[in-house]
């Protein structure tokens, strides 16, 4: 099973992403995700935007997923991001979303994409890890809590 430390780096985590809707957010995290794999943001941009056009990957509880594959990606990348204020997302419950965890994979990466989604999945249905991230102090402190969430001095 894939761990999260995997698929995030602590340069991968935004401690406090300002966005006013979806569009900035996903355009946001294009950004961040390019910086970190010298892929174009706007194609990034545009493969998380069409997969949410397919439905929204506002999981619930405050927390989106974005996820898409690109091609050339030679590994996972992930990107988490916690927002100033909460951002309508389309989200399954109707709750506005300020936890948002992109996942990108290689085209060819079906099964190691699937097995990132499901432990992304399993850390946000943790309610001390959510409470954890909200409440963490720093883009360091973000990553030690994603990393392993039962570690008592993550927070």
């Amino acid at each position: 099973m894939i761990g999260l430390e995997e698929l995030l780096s602590p340069d991968a985590v935004v401690a406090s992403m300002k966005a006013r809707c979806k569009r900035d957010v996903l355009a946001q995290l294009a950004e961040k995700a390019a910086e970190l794999t010298g892929e174009p943001a706007e194609e990034i941009r545009r493969i998380i935007a069409d997969r949410e056009q397919l439905g929204s990957t506002g999981v619930g509880r405050g927390v989106a997923i974005p996820h898409g594959k690109i091609e050339g990606l030679s590994r996972l990348v992930g990107v988490l991001a916690r927002l100033d204020k909460p951002v309508a997302f389309e989200s399954v419950d109707d709750q506005p979303v300020d936890l948002v965890f992109l996942i990108l994979a290689p085209i060819s990466a079906s099964a190691a994409h699937l097995k990132a989604l499901a432990k992304v999945s399993r850390l946000f249905r943790d309610e001390h890890a959510l409470a954890a991230i909200r409440g963490a102090k720093s883009a360091d402190a973000i990553f030690a809590i994603a990393i392993d969430p039962a570690r008592p001095d993550a927070a």
